[in-house]
């Protein structure tokens, strides 16, 4: 129980902080409520339940969202376009592809970069400049050009091929993390083990697989945990420009199109939920990685 406390404190921090603003933030419309309906000395109790109990709010209470989550969840069927289980699974597909992708990727250039002095000083700048251009700029263009090309060029049915698009965003923002993550780990092993491995006459396959590659391992997973959280954002971000009628990044669209706060705050929480699963699932692989390699357990 104590290992949970810190974290259930601070949950319950930013729940009251939560309820706090949505005071704040609600007053003036509900103030405007009482003046057209001729409404005075309304008690503060009565003032305070009365924001949190908004059609529209401009900051939904946390108890609203959670009643928007359950319905949305629970009460509707998880194939139906109303469920938030239907968008989250369109959203994870996306999520997972591209993680898979940008994993892949991210550990190819890397090691590139930690075997080849000039894939070291020509691709490592790239990489680092490839994160400062907004991904919202870049989300439309190649989700537009990679859906054209998926189904006119190369043939794909719609659905893959729209897939396929939101999975090169969350790529291009997964890989990042773990390619320079690797370009660390990689390198970590000191001198003096690289010299005992050339003492025994190994080929650099072998400096790779027994000594590079389980030196990295740590950075390897603490590198993708923050991937396939950056995956996720990136699935959702590939959403919100195309029109997409399916994904975590289009019930917020909805939402905000139709004044729904208590529906986007609902899809963020949903979304947040998916994340920590990802990272918890990340975590679980590696502890069983670290068990097979003979590990002590933390």
């Amino acid at each position: 129980m104590t290992r949970f406390l810190p974290i259930l404190t601070v949950v319950v921090a930013i729940v009251l902080v939560w309820y706090a603003a949505a005071i704040g933030m609600n007053a003036a419309w509900q103030n405007d409520v009482y003046r057209r309906g001729d409404v005075a000395n309304v008690p503060f109790t009565q003032f305070v339940l009365d924001t949190w109990s908004q059609d529209k709010p401009v900051l939904p209470a946390p108890h609203q969202v959670a009643i928007e989550v359950w319905n949305a969840t629970a009460m509707v069927a998880p194939n139906k376009p109303r469920s938030l289980l239907f968008h989250a699974w369109v959203t994870f597909s996306a999520t997972g592809l591209g993680f898979v992708m940008g994993s892949l990727l991210g550990i190819g250039l890397a090691v590139l970069i930690v075997h080849n002095e000039a894939m070291n000083r020509s691709l490592m700048p790239w990489i680092v400049a490839s994160q400062t251009i907004p991904i919202l700029a870049l989300a439309p263009l190649i989700v537009v050009i990679g859906f054209n090309i998926f189904t006119g060029t190369i043939g794909i049915p719609t659905d893959p091929a729209r897939l396929l698009s939101k999975a090169i965003i969350s790529a291009y923002l997964s890989f990042f993390p773990v390619a320079v993550g690797m370009v660390k780990g990689l390198r970590s092993p000191e001198a003096i083990q690289l010299d005992l491995m050339h003492t025994y006459n190994a080929t650099p396959s072998q400096v790779f697989w027994k000594l590079r590659w389980p030196a990295s391992v740590p950075y390897l997973f603490a590198s993708l945990k923050v991937g396939v959280a950056a995956s996720l954002v990136g699935a959702i971000v590939g959403e919100l420009p195309t029109g997409a009628v399916a994904g975590l990044g289009a019930r917020l669209l909805a939402g905000s199109y139709y004044s729904q706060t208590t529906q986007i705050w609902s899809a963020l929480v949903v979304a947040s939920m998916l994340a920590a699963l990802l990272v918890a699932a990340v975590g679980v692989v590696e502890k069983l990685v670290n068990r097979a390699m003979g590990a002590r357990p933390a």
